[in-house]
């Protein structure tokens, strides 16, 4: 199914704390670059990193626009000083086991499997994992792959969503990067990596 894609279309999935505070500061910057931000997550991996995903409305994310986006949020880190502590910039795209953050990735991945947990509880639980089948008004409804019952899980309270890597999402992605490029690969051709990282070296010191 073809997903007109939309470079202002809202995250359903946001984040909270200093990480809220990081994705309001430089999710302008991605804009003008024609990128959308898809997530900022910050880990104490490394002695601590800022984990900045972001792609295309297309969903595509090229090295070299990893490389853009480290120079244009460089500076604006710089000023805006998020972390009080050493810290290193990561830059990638989401993959193929993606982050699901917009209403237009949810049904981009109809018929995949996903794990979903929200923040209200739904027929007494947070967590689901299952098949994606629709998308019902402003809900999604997925097909339990766990031997529970079905849910309708309502899209504004979906707190954190994300596709399960499995052999037909892979098949799919090689597909899509072979209809783009235009040629035929061999059936047998080992798969894309699944996301593209230029991480960008940043220390802060106190």
């Amino acid at each position: 199914m073809q997903i007109e894609a939309d470079q202002n279309e809202p995250r359903l999935v946001v984040e909270t704390g200093i990480a809220a505070r990081i994705a309001a500061s430089i999710e302008p910057a991605l804009g003008t670059l024609g990128y959308r931000l898809v997530r900022v997550k910050v880990t104490g991996r490394d002695g601590g990193t800022l984990q900045v995903m972001a792609e295309r409305p297309d969903g595509t994310f090229t090295i070299e626009d990893c490389e853009a986006t480290s120079r244009a949020l460089s500076p604006i880190l710089d000023v805006e000083d998020p972390i009080q502590a050493a810290y290193r910039l990561e830059v990638s795209s989401p993959g193929i086991d993606r982050p699901l953050a917009r209403r237009s990735d949810i049904e981009r991945a109809i018929g995949h499997e996903a794990k979903i947990e929200m923040n209200l509880m739904v027929e007494g639980r947070k967590r689901f994992r299952g098949i994606l089948e629709a998308i019902e008004g402003d809900a999604v409804k997925l097909k339990s792959t766990e031997g529970k019952a079905d849910a309708l899980l309502p899209m504004n309270e979906i707190a954190d969503a994300k596709l399960m890597l499995t052999d037909a999402l892979i098949e799919e992605s090689l597909r899509r990067d072979k209809a783009a490029k235009g040629i035929l690969e061999p059936a047998d051709e080992e798969p894309a990596p699944k996301n593209q990282k230029h991480p960008a070296k940043r220390r802060v010191s106190r």
